[in-house]
């Protein structure tokens, strides 16, 4: 078996964070398009049509396959191969896609298998699989939203997620169940049962705010959790925009309504 290739790292930053991967001669990182920030001379960047991992079936039908895998859960049909081609260490990073935290992931300490939101992957050790993960479960499929359609991040190396907010790492214990909003899940291991609750009442289910249903995640195995997800976030931008532009066009004293209204800009 191939060890997928190992490479060492350091996340910089708060809020607003990046990976500098440090590459060793004729190791290679790969990445989501978009994602670079920065290398150093004597690194080569190549477009690879899928992952480039050594699980990938390299015949057409299977590139195609793969491919078709990553348009699912949201991703690039490319990634970018980034290969250390000179004789000492050099550093390539990659900038998280907004504020949020950067989750390192050691597949080799992990069991092998995280199962990952649908669009959360940064960056990772060339070899690391990055597919498309189903949940099997009628509930799951029906009701599941953002958590019924998963990346699986599978190898024995480094891999990188990207999680909006604040980042909770929690070690479930077997049997122990954690309910949680199908968008505040960042990944988790492939111990984890993962499934869908009805929230139940009918006062919850119209007033509540919170939608119909959430996602349950049954230990033994690690689970991240984020506490701003991307839609969430995105859904309070829209709504804000959608409200102030309104507010422009129906009043007749236009930017004197809005700074009437309390707005300085």
């Amino acid at each position: 078996m191939i060890r997928n290739q190992e490479i060492d790292y350091k996340i910089f930053g708060e809020e607003l964070q990046y990976v500098e991967v440090e590459l060793d001669p004729g190791e290679t990182a790969v990445a989501e398009p978009g994602s670079f920030m920065m290398m150093d001379d004597g690194i080569t960047m190549q477009t690879l049509f899928g992952d480039g991992s050594e699980q990938q079936d390299n015949s057409l039908l299977g590139k195609l396959f793969s491919a078709g895998k990553r348009v699912l859960v949201g991703e690039n049909l490319f990634m970018t191969a980034f290969t250390n081609t000179s004789s000492g260490k050099k550093h390539v990073s990659f900038a998280a896609p907004y504020t949020g935290k950067i989750v390192a992931l050691d597949l080799l300490r992990l069991g092998g298998r995280v199962i990952a939101q649908k669009d959360a992957f940064l960056c990772a050790a060339k070899g690391v699989s990055i597919g498309i993960e189903f949940q099997r479960k009628l509930g799951t499929g029906l009701f599941g939203g953002e958590g019924f359609i998963m990346e699986k991040i599978e190898g024995d190396g480094m891999a990188f997620l990207h999680a909006g907010g604040f980042v909770q790492e929690k070690e479930l214990q077997p049997g122990e169940l954690l309910k949680i909003d199908t968008g505040c899940i960042v990944g988790f291991t492939g111990t984890v049962d993962y499934d869908i609750q009805f929230i139940g009442g009918i006062k919850n289910s119209i007033f509540g705010g919170e939608g119909l249903f959430f996602a349950t995640l049954r230990g033994p195995g690690k689970v991240w959790i984020q506490s701003l997800p991307i839609s969430r976030l995105a859904a309070r931008i829209l709504a804000f925009a959608t409200y102030n532009r309104g507010k422009e066009e129906g009043s007749i004293l236009g930017g004197l309504g809005r700074i009437l209204d309390g707005d300085r800009y």
